[in-house]
């Protein structure tokens, strides 16, 4: 089990099942969003408990984020077809246990940085 929050506390979530796809995305919405890149994994639906006010901002037509509307936290990511959702791995509570597994969208990636650390990347 894992538990997490945003900055301020008011957004608590329990992850009660391993969590899966440990990834990091470079992509332009998360970049833009979370000031960088984005670390998360994701469990069925039914395997987060999320306690406290969260706001939604439909990003695409595929899928929408989920943030602390008191601190800005970006916590969540959803995408409208699929039973699983997405979790910061950065709002997890220490020791994870977790690894990335891959990064993902490396192509739209920032270009004021490398990636170096061995872990599979795609486009």
């Amino acid at each position: 089990m894992h538990k997490g929050s945003c900055l301020c506390g008011d957004v608590t979530f329990i992850v009660s099942a391993p969590p899966e796809g440990a990834s990091v995305c470079h992509c332009g919405q998360c970049r833009r969003q979370s000031g960088h890149l984005w670390a998360s994994a994701y469990v069925s639906e039914e395997a987060i408990e999320v306690q406290g006010p969260v706001a939604w901002y439909e990003a695409s037509a595929m899928a929408r984020r989920g943030f602390c509307p008191r601190c800005g936290s970006f916590l969540f990511w959803k995408a409208h077809d699929e039973n699983t959702m997405s979790f910061a791995l950065g709002a997890l509570d220490l020791p994870t246990g977790l690894k990335l597994e891959k990064h993902i969208f490396v192509a739209d990636k920032g270009d004021y940085y490398d990636i170096a650390d061995g872990v599979p990347q795609t486009d």
